[in-house]
């Protein structure tokens, strides 16, 4: 009788145990159980069940957290749906590695204007943003890590089409 008690009081004890776990669902699909530590602007801090180590994921890569203790369901992000070349606004431009933890890496993706142009430095630069986002797009991707970001500056710097903006990345997905 005695052992049919701790057997029971183990198998509640487990589930109780379970039952405190955070349950974070990523944009993939992907469900993560662990304990969230700590929430911060970009990445929010957790640990998988059973470990003591500390984990980051990018709010990017998260729709949203399931507290157990609660049961508190948190909206982290919304997704983001790229169906090609046409929705391009949507992508999203990263410039630190911490944003792209829990997403998937892509291709390399470009953006430039011509070396001869009849562009402003801004609209020059707004102009190779745009090619950028198209080109992450085309891919498929949601987000694109900055990897370079310069302008080249001719001897007429100060015209139209003295400069030529040049921007790199790499493209990521949910």
């Amino acid at each position: 009788m005695k052992q049919i008690i701790l057997v029971l009081a183990l198998i509640f004890g487990t589930n109780a145990v379970s039952a405190q776990q955070d349950v974070i669902n990523k944009h993939s699909g992907e469900v993560v159980i662990g304990k969230v530590v700590k929430l911060e602007e970009y990445t929010i801090v957790f640990k998988y069940e059973g470990e003591d180590a500390e984990n980051t994921i990018s709010k990017y890569a998260v729709e949203k957290i399931i507290y157990g203790i609660s049961g508190r369901l948190e909206e982290i992000t919304e997704k983001i749906v790229i169906n090609g070349e046409e929705d391009w606004n949507k992508v999203v431009i990263l410039e630190d590695r911490g944003y792209i933890s829990g997403l998937k890496k892509g291709d390399e993706v470009r953006g430039k204007t011509g070396l001869v142009n009849f562009q402003t430095g801004n609209t020059g630069d707004k102009k190779a943003e745009k090619k950028l986002k198209m080109d992450a797009a085309k891919l498929g991707c949601q987000f694109i890590l900055l990897t370079a970001d310069k302008v080249t500056v001719g001897a007429n710097s100060n015209v139209i089409g003295g400069s030529q903006a040049i921007k790199k990345g790499i493209g990521y997905k949910y």
